[in-house]
């Protein structure tokens, strides 16, 4: 695996644009309460990379969500919403990285970089519903 793909997804990202989050949060049988909260929320995403570890942290006015995660080891996630899912992170050929969560309702988080690397795209399916989530890369503190 090349060290540059996954040194181009460290970095702040900051979500520019959701498509379609409600439908898929109703796909994972997310609760009405908890998809307004999430329908509202603007998660920042930082990625980093330490060794052979990842680390994505989403962050909003209300909550923090952290993976820490070696590519192709299997863990318990908790995800935001409170779901227990088995969470697998692969980096793909095209340098997409794949998160696959299985539980009750199994769901795949897609996400790849686009313009340079300046905008990553985050695919959220579940059944047949599909959400995007267009990141921009904030500047570099």
């Amino acid at each position: 695996m090349s060290g540059d793909i996954q040194n181009s997804f460290v970095g702040t990202w900051t979500m520019e644009s959701s498509e379609n989050f409600d439908e898929y949060m109703k796909a994972v049988e997310v609760g009405f309460m908890t998809r307004k909260i999430g329908a509202i929320a603007k998660p920042s995403v930082t990625v980093s990379v330490e060794g052979d570890t990842w680390s994505i942290v989403s962050a909003t006015s209300l909550t923090t969500h952290v993976n820490k995660f070696q590519l192709g080891v299997e863990f318990e996630e908790t995800t935001p919403d409170g779901r227990k899912v088995q969470t697998t992170f692969t980096l793909d050929g095209d340098g997409k990285l794949i998160q696959s969560q299985v539980g009750k309702v199994d769901s795949v988080i897609t996400r790849e970089l686009q313009d340079n690397g300046a905008t990553m795209i985050c695919t959220c399916v579940a059944k047949d519903i599909t959400c995007k989530r267009v990141y921009k890369r904030a500047p570099a503190a």
